[in-house]
């Protein structure tokens, strides 16, 4: 997984590119958290215009910094799902907690 950011107004972009799976899902954690820790922005978007793939081990990385994001009176957002995420979004209920933007 390789990740970028860019910051604008009050609100963070993280772009994901590569497969959020049981192999990248510790690299991932530690990268959100630590943009998380060092830009306390209002609103994180989560880009996966170039994600393939998510399984239920990135579901479970997205709930933890929800929380956290959340904890520190944020929004998480995410953007640009394929098919594939989409479904994991929707069978799993993250939508119910993570908004579509």
């Amino acid at each position: 997984m390789e990740f970028s950011n860019t910051i604008k107004n009050d609100v963070m972009i993280i772009s994901l590119n590569g497969e959020l799976d049981e192999k990248s899902a510790a690299a991932t954690r530690e990268y959100l958290d630590d943009k998380i820790k060092r830009h306390l922005c209002g609103k994180i978007i989560l880009d996966f215009k170039k994600v393939g793939f998510m399984d239920s081990t990135g579901i479970g990385v997205l709930l933890g910094r929800y929380k956290k994001i959340t904890d520190n009176g944020a929004e998480l957002c995410v953007t640009n799902l394929n098919a594939q995420i989409d479904k994991v979004f929707r069978i799993s209920g993250l939508y119910q907690i993570i908004k579509a933007v």
